[in-house]
């Protein structure tokens, strides 16, 4: 509770840092065309026509909508404050998962090691789409394993509350479907044990019954809530299965610096995933993953699956492992196996990280059970290098915020050694540090005030920019008439433009934003120092 009471009290605190991720712009809109759709009473269907969004859910954008109506923050200030919300309540379906595998101990762990994931902590506050879908995919494999404890009758308060949070997942991305995927392996699993157990068919189909109608609640409120959220997806009764359809084959023609090298994302590797969770999770995350792997295969070589491995589990505690290991590895084989489109490192996958940080906190309760037992006089060692380790990587969260989710871990040296291997800042938020920057130079140049009208072109997302500038800065589409060129280092972008550059975004010396001065350029032709490459 002193975690999670730290954590709001750090989103309280920092939310208006954070600047706005590339497509934050689009999904802002969405969420307003939903809103208008339902206040319009059905008549404006502007909504049906917005990019590609209708294919995706709106569950955060429209709440955002609606939050906005009455925040007294800026709009994106306020989407930023309810995604910390989100992602604090993601943590708390984390603290509540572990405690559900583990007890306390390794319900605290969890939540720990969760905190001090950046890839998940920085992208709380500006990714609007897989940070929600991770929250309602750990709080949907929770009730899914509460409802493991009391099969093959579900509480209807159980059946009810996974309907609802399942159809508010489905309501962010249709990707959740991989949840009922999950349920039905392990309600597969249930009567494979009840029929070893001496159940003849008989019994077999009564206990199909009694599940069938456990269920049964669930599905009118799942799809109610996903509805709800996702206006598209009621149009027409098999539009969530051609979105589906459509995201396994997703035609997005960009490129990802992938080790050094740029890669079509319609040709990424099988490794891509498993590099990205090697060089992006915390090195004690990995330890804990490397830690329940060995205690895994040991406990395979002593006797198989079902005997003597793990044949000391529960019928329930087994369903409830596998709902945990599906949700924590399926992803990651499905990923190697079939190679779909994945955009920028891992975010994409984000909800792998609670289960797998679950597991990893298990296996780092046992080991240091292990060691209290085997070493009585030093069962408070590993206390030393968990606490230091902990320190950390909360020191290399302060260095990086706000751009905390752009971290990687010291196997690749860093932030600092993964420049020009792999992408940063690809969500384009340090912009709003440039801007801030550039205001200071001006004030300073003009004897505390701006001065005059700006004429500045972006090169990333020009509302990333163009937000945070006061209204005597405007956007201009040609680099020649630009008094001053922003831009992102992500694909040379910064290289596409001369002029002398007074600002530079950096963290732990990876530059991730300039500022260029082009005041004594203007009207001339650009002399561009390389070309995007992406």
């Amino acid at each position: 509770m002193a975690i999670l009471a730290t954590v709001l009290v750090l989103v309280a605190a920092t939310f208006q840092n954070y600047g706005i991720s590339w497509d934050e712009e689009i999904q802002n809109t969405y969420g307003k065309k939903i809103l208008s759709f339902y206040l319009s009473g059905f008549e404006d269907r502007s909504v049906f026509v917005h990019f590609n969004l209708y294919l995706y859910g709106g569950s955060f954008d429209l709440i955002a909508a609606m939050a906005n109506a009455v925040s007294p923050f800026g709009e994106y200030e306020t989407r930023h404050l309810l995604g910390g919300l989100v992602g604090l309540l993601g943590l708390a379906g984390v603290w509540r998962l572990g405690r559900l595998f583990g007890g306390p101990r390794v319900g605290f762990l969890a939540l720990l090691l969760m905190v001090v994931t950046p890839a998940y902590y920085g992208h709380m506050f500006i990714n609007p789409k897989d940070i929600p879908f991770a929250c309602g995919m750990t709080w949907s494999l929770y009730l899914m394993c509460r409802a493991m404890e009391t099969l093959p009758r579900v509480p209807l308060r159980t059946a009810l509350g996974l309907g609802s949070v399942l159809g508010i997942t489905l309501g962010t991305r249709i990707v959740g479907l991989l949840a009922g995927l999950y349920l039905a392996a392990a309600l597969v699993l249930y009567l494979v044990l009840v029929a070893r157990q001496g159940a003849g068919r008989r019994g077999v189909a009564r206990t199909m019954g009694d599940l069938a109608l456990s269920f049964l609640p669930m599905l009118p409120v799942m799809y109610l809530a996903m509805a709800a959220f996702w206006p598209w997806a009621w149009q027409e009764p098999l539009n969530p299965i051609r979105a589906a359809t459509v995201f396994s084959n997703f035609p997005w023609p960009g490129s990802v610096l992938v080790n050094g090298e740029m890669i079509k994302a319609t040709d990424l590797p099988s490794y891509y995933l498993p590099l990205f969770l090697g060089t992006q999770l915390p090195e004690l995350v990995l330890a804990g993953i490397a830690s329940a792997a060995l205690i895994v295969s040991a406990r395979l070589l002593k006797g198989g699956l079902l005997k003597g491995g793990f044949g000391d589990l529960s019928q329930p505690a087994m369903l409830k492992l596998v709902l945990l290991v599906l949700a924590a590895l399926f992803p990651l084989a499905y990923f190697m196996a079939a190679r779909p489109l994945a955009l920028n490192g891992m975010r994409h996958f984000l909800f792998m990280l609670p289960p797998l940080t679950v597991i990893a906190a298990l296996a780092l309760d046992r080991v240091g059970a292990w060691a209290a037992t085997a070493w009585p006089r030093l069962r408070w060692a590993l206390a030393v290098p968990l606490g230091v380790t902990v320190a950390f990587q909360v020191w290399t969260m302060g260095r990086l915020h706000p751009q905390e989710y752009i971290f990687y871990n010291q196997f690749v040296g860093g932030v600092a050694g993964a420049e020009g291997r792999f992408e940063l800042d690809y969500w384009g938020t340090s912009l709003a540090e440039a801007t801030d920057m550039l205001e200071s130079k001006l004030k300073a140049e003009n004897g505390g005030r701006l001065g005059g009208r700006y004429k500045v072109f972006v090169c990333a997302n020009p509302t990333s920019a163009l937000y945070f500038l006061p209204p005597n800065f405007v956007q201009t589409e040609n680099r020649r008439d630009a008094d001053f060129f922003i831009a992102l280092t992500l694909s040379d972008c910064d290289k596409s433009s001369d002029g002398k550059q007074i600002v530079e975004v950096s963290r732990f010396g990876a530059p991730l934003a300039v500022v260029k001065d082009r005041r004594d350029l203007v009207g001339r032709p650009v002399a561009r120092i390389g070309k995007p490459v992406n």
